[in-house]
């Protein structure tokens, strides 16, 4: 059934973005409500580093999740990355936050399985669904990445406020056995007989591609451009004054409303026009968004409603409505006899280009303050559109893209 199949997976996607909605969302605010320096609060884009690296190990994930003779594993690897992710967060919650190291630690392996569980996930919707209910999964997706945003960097925050730290961290840890528990009933019911497999899933092939190349240089740009800044956003909104309670409200309104409407949006928008046009149009409405945050400085009786509404506009809205356009762009140019290993590729370099971002972006915004860092991201996002718009003309692209909604930035993303 594949309403079964759409439910099954779209709960890993939530789960998966849960953990990424308390990395990247949430700690970032709770560490600045303690007083911690804004560089120190960037090291947490080092988490991202497995996201980042995950295309070493896909094609081995999929060669023993799909062996040449045998069952799908499929049921094996969620199982136990799944694990991995639920005691990481108990661990993280036992410790308490004055073991930051610690914690980064932990938060690294729970990243390191959740990027693996990520593989295996992807793979099972495509080989699953038949092609005339893709578009279910991609809303599971879709859906999935901004609930669990919602979660992890709204709810969470919410609970932190309310009941403490290892109330709140351990409510995730529950919530993403939760998650995982339809996705493993159903992966251990089917795929139960044997299979002979031809292709073999290769690093070596995707980077031959012409296609993949150009891809992992838009990529890049777009990313740094786009989503680098705003890893500073929590921690400004807390020295705003906005207190961590109204800050969760704020990120998961976005992330479930906002982000959600703007993918359909941006799904449409693609479909009508293109993905180039919106590339461009997120990129300088960004830049907007950033240079309205710079001019706090020259407006400093700002009212918190008015700059919680830009947040969510920025964060939510405007991200949603770029990445459904560029990673519609990545479905084009992926080789579908190994998209998973294609998509990985891309989505590495997200990860990977979002940390070294959120590395600088904290050191920069420590040093120069609030005013210039986001000026200056502000000059860079609006420095981004030329090339961006050169790499994705049409005489590149070749055939049109037909887009869908399918492909948001999970966990590592937001």
């Amino acid at each position: 059934m594949p309403a079964a199949v759409v439910f099954s997976v779209g709960g890993l996607y939530v789960a998966q973005s849960v953990i990424g909605g308390v990395t990247w969302t949430g700690l970032p605010a709770i560490m600045r409500d303690q007083g911690l320096p804004l560089d120190l609060v960037g090291l947490l884009s080092l988490i991202a580093l497995p996201w980042a690296l995950k295309f070493l190990w896909a094609p081995m994930v999929e060669r023993f999740r799909l062996p040449p003779t045998g069952k799908n594993r499929s049921f094996s690897i969620v199982a136990v990355g799944g694990g991995i992710c639920a005691l990481g967060l108990v661990v993280v919650g036992a410790i308490g936050l004055a073991e930051l190291s610690v914690i980064l630690a932990c938060l690294t392996v729970v990243a390191f399985a959740a990027a693996t569980v990520d593989i295996a996930c992807d793979g099972y919707a495509v080989e699953t669904l038949a092609r005339e209910y893709h578009g279910w999964g991609n809303a599971a997706q879709v859906g999935g990445a901004y609930l669990g945003s919602a979660i992890g960097g709204g709810l969470f925050l919410v609970l932190v406020s309310a009941y403490g730290w290892a109330t709140a961290t351990w409510a995730m840890a529950a919530l993403l056995v939760l998650l995982g528990i339809p996705f493993l009933l159903r992966a251990r019911s089917t795929h139960a007989v044997p299979e002979e497999r031809a292709h073999i899933p290769s690093l070596v092939s995707a980077l031959r591609r012409p296609e993949i190349r150009r891809g992992l240089v838009v990529a890049a740009l777009y990313v740094f451009a786009q989503k680098t800044a705003l890893m500073m956003l929590g921690p400004f909104l807390v020295d705003a004054g906005l207190d961590l309670a109204l800050i969760g409200l704020v990120n998961g309104a976005g992330s479930l409303v906002v982000g959600f409407a703007a993918a359909i949006l941006g799904g449409a928008l693609v479909r009508a026009l293109g993905a180039r046009p919106v590339l461009v149009a997120a990129l300088v409405l960004q830049g907007a968004a950033l240079f309205f945050f710079a001019g706090r400085d020259l407006w400093p009786d700002m009212p918190n409603a008015l700059l919680a509404a830009v947040a969510v506009a920025s964060s939510s809205g405007i991200m949603a409505l770029g990445f459904v356009a560029l990673y519609a762009q990545f479905m084009h140019w992926s080789d579908p006899r190994q998209g998973g290993v294609d998509f990985t590729l891309f989505q590495s370099t997200d990860a990977l280009v979002s940390m070294i971002g959120g590395l600088g972006a904290g050191y920069a915004a420590e040093h120069l303050g609030y005013g210039m860092f986001f000026a200056g991201a502000g000059l860079i996002a609006f420095a981004a559109v030329p090339a961006v718009a050169v790499v994705t003309r049409p005489s590149s692209q070749g055939r049109s893209v037909i887009p869908s909604p399918m492909f948001v930035p999970t966990g590592e993303n937001q």
